[in-house]
């Protein structure tokens, strides 16, 4: 086994032992309103289309990119599959995203989401088909392009490296769910919409902060040791 598959191994494993038993909350199959679930597939469309361009410019670039696509990929896959309870018996997951958003950018980890988020979907019986599309704006647009910005604002000010990639970890994983809580209070405003937002982002919040906090000490592992054995491939993408 090279040091390659050493790291996508050891990645699948210690995320594999976090998400034991667990299933994923995304917003499910038919919950959303018709309209609602057709302007979110509308608005994925341009950064789909970005994101599959991305993406083949990081494979032209080196192969072996190709690996770490897929790392990334499977990093996200377990951690978005990971269920804890949360008040009003819903739930809280981890993203998974912000290692992708900082090593290939926003827009290829959209692709990524997707792909996570479809089988998810088709094989797992977590989210549905009919809300892919708000699924994958919060999850793998909005939540990437917070990670990438925070790393690269970050960076400039000249942070170390495990910090930022903890904030942009950890921060992109509250921002989707605070993008999740406004897809739903936009769908369903009851009393108004700046209630019905307080009331949806009050129902994860107790959660979803130590599992943001979590989700960034875990992609700072995974991050240092990409960072120790893959590093001219992150220096050749900007991610040192």
């Amino acid at each position: 086994m090279n040091k390659r598959e050493k790291i996508f191994l050891l990645t699948c494993l210690l995320a594999g032992v976090m998400c034991m038993n667990a299933g994923a909350m995304h917003i499910m199959e038919g919950f959303l309103p018709k309209t609602w679930s057709a302007v979110w597939f509308v608005v994925c469309i341009p950064f789909v289309v970005i994101g599959f361009r991305r993406i083949s410019q990081a494979v032209k670039q080196d192969s072996k990119n190709l690996t770490l696509l897929a790392l990334c990929g499977a990093f996200a896959f377990v951690l978005s599959a990971m269920k804890l309870p949360s008040v009003s018996g819903s739930c809280s997951h981890p993203t998974g995203v912000g290692l992708g958003a900082i090593l290939f950018g926003p827009c290829a980890t959209t692709i990524l989401g997707l792909i996570v988020l479809l089988f998810q979907a088709i094989l797992l019986a977590h989210g549905g088909l009919s809300t892919l599309g708000a699924n994958v704006f919060s999850m793998a647009i909005v939540g990437p392009l917070v990670s990438f910005g925070v790393f690269k604002l970050l960076k400039k000010l000249g942070v170390p490296s495990a910090v930022c990639v903890f904030a942009a970890a950890a921060l992109g994983d509250l921002l989707t769910y605070v993008c999740t809580s406004f897809e739903l209070a936009a769908a369903f405003p009851g009393e108004g919409f700046a209630f019905s937002l307080a009331k949806f982002m009050g129902i994860f919040a107790i959660t979803q902060i130590p599992l943001a906090i979590s989700e960034g000490l875990l992609t700072v592992l995974v991050y240092n040791v990409l960072a120790k054995y893959s590093r001219k491939e992150l220096d050749a993408l900007g991610a040192l």
